[in-house]
């Protein structure tokens, strides 16, 4: 289980952007990593939305913001295109990150039990430390958390 004040568990990543993104990339400044379920899904495309309202109050506060699911680079591409995105997706298919996250596991969905991506938030400090952890994350309200979180 991944707990704050633990350094983060290394990646790398294929990236909405091209090329690859490893957690190193990152180094001297604060990285919210959000893992999500599922592209073009209501929610999914929320917090989406959220996060990039928020980009100027993230990079005020030194924070690069990722997102990362098990979907394909190019349904990323589409996504963050159409919704004009300005930080990069990550694709996990295999999802291996997502398990080092503690963002995959046995979920409720709709009453029936699945095993799945379960949307959890991770802040990364500057020296790569866990700062905070955000499991089983709500979108409402849920970028204003995290920008407290950051402050705090």
């Amino acid at each position: 289980m991944l707990e704050a004040g633990k350094r983060a568990p290394a990646f790398t990543l294929e990236s909405s952007e091209g090329g690859k993104v490893a957690l190193k990339d990152f180094a001297g400044k604060s990285l919210v990593i959000y893992f999500y379920p599922k592209d073009n899904t209501p929610g999914c495309t929320l917090e989406a939305q959220d996060f990039q309202k928020a980009s100027p109050q993230f990079r005020k506060r030194n924070a690069a913001v990722i997102g990362v699911s098990r979907d394909s680079i190019d349904s990323h591409c589409k996504f963050a295109e159409k919704y004009a995105l300005g930080f990069p997706l990550l694709s996990d298919p295999e999802h291996e990150v997502l398990e080092k996250y503690s963002a995959w596991g046995e979920k409720t969905l709709y009453g029936k039990k699945t095993v799945g991506v379960i949307r959890t938030t991770v802040i990364i400090d500057p020296e790569g430390k866990v700062k905070k952890v955000f499991r089983n994350v709500k979108v409402k309200g849920h970028v204003d958390a995290v920008l407290a979180a950051l402050d705090a």
